[in-house]
């Protein structure tokens, strides 16, 4: 499943929602995204948001930047009011990102939330329309790196749930979403050299999908509290054939179908890299 193809899914229901102040700043009411995530009680959601507030401290942000307290008084039968301080709160875009990561990922509305703010949130790195259009070579830097930063915390997350063995490990996650394949297999499908990275050599829509299988691997060993190898392989399996069913009924392409670049993303860096060398010189030339 390809990136905007999981921002279809989901975009609708979380950008229905947003509101917009009169200086242009996005939020969105704490009750209203409870809905959107699936869950009925505010007693249980006040429980993942007091989850995510920590989380936002541990991060070393200000907590009440990201999560605006907003009171209410109630009236009641008696014909006296009620004021409850908690009522509601007004969220940024990185709070709401905070309590998907926080929420129970077997609520699909959850899991899918998940990666769209996590998607959205590295998205302010850049503006909504720069990211938009980006070309695929910059799309593929972009998703690579997120592919690269979030398969750290996988891989520390699986440290953590008693997995030894990492490779076995990881190919229990390729083998659900790849109809079986391992990262071999993979990498012999591509026609790729011994030593080649398969992640290098994929396009943005089959990087997008490995996206959605790592963080939503990571989540479920965690709210799992997974302490073996064995029960963490099978998650992380589960994880891949849930992707690829997702991808199925959205009508999307299967990973193994999609096209192999002919640059890895490492070519594509080097590119870059020399590009900006050139420019620089000649700016020097300019200059003088």
């Amino acid at each position: 499943m390809s990136e905007n193809e999981i921002i279809k899914m989901t975009e609708k229901t979380f950008e229905d929602i947003k509101h917009i102040n009169e200086n242009g700043v996005e939020y969105w009411y704490a009750r209203e995204l409870m809905l959107a995530l699936g869950y009925s009680s505010w007693d249980k959601f006040k429980s993942v948001i007091i989850k995510a507030k920590i989380s936002c401290k541990n991060s070393g942000s200000v907590e009440t930047e990201h999560f605006s307290l907003l009171g209410k008084s109630l009236n009641m039968p008696n014909g006296a009011t009620k004021y409850i301080e908690d009522y509601d709160y007004m969220l940024t875009r990185y709070a709401c990102y905070l309590i998907a990561q926080n929420g129970s990922p077997r609520k699909k509305q959850v899991a899918l939330a998940q990666t769209y703010f996590a998607v959205k949130t590295r998205q302010q790195e850049l503006t909504e329309e720069e990211y938009k259009q980006l070309p695929e070579d910059e799309r593929r830097l972009y998703n690579r790196k997120i592919v690269k930063d979030r398969n750290k915390y996988l891989f520390d997350t699986a440290k953590a749930s008693g997995v030894k063995d990492y490779g076995k490990f990881n190919n229990a996650g390729y083998k659900g979403l790849y109809n079986g394949e391992t990262a071999e297999d993979i990498a012999r499908r591509k026609g790729l050299k011994n030593g080649q990275p398969i992640l290098d050599y994929m396009g943005s829509a089959e990087l997008g999908a490995n996206i959605f299988r790592i963080t939503q691997t990571d989540a479920l060993l965690k709210d799992n509290k997974v302490s073996n190898e064995t029960d963490a392989c099978n998650t992380h399996n589960k994880v891949g054939k849930a992707v690829r069913k997702a991808i199925a009924e959205v009508g999307g392409t299967m990973p193994e179908d999609l096209p192999t670049p002919e640059k890895s993303v490492k070519e594509i860096e080097k590119e870059k890299k020399k590009q900006l060398k050139l420019n620089n010189k000649n700016q020097k030339k300019l200059d003088n």
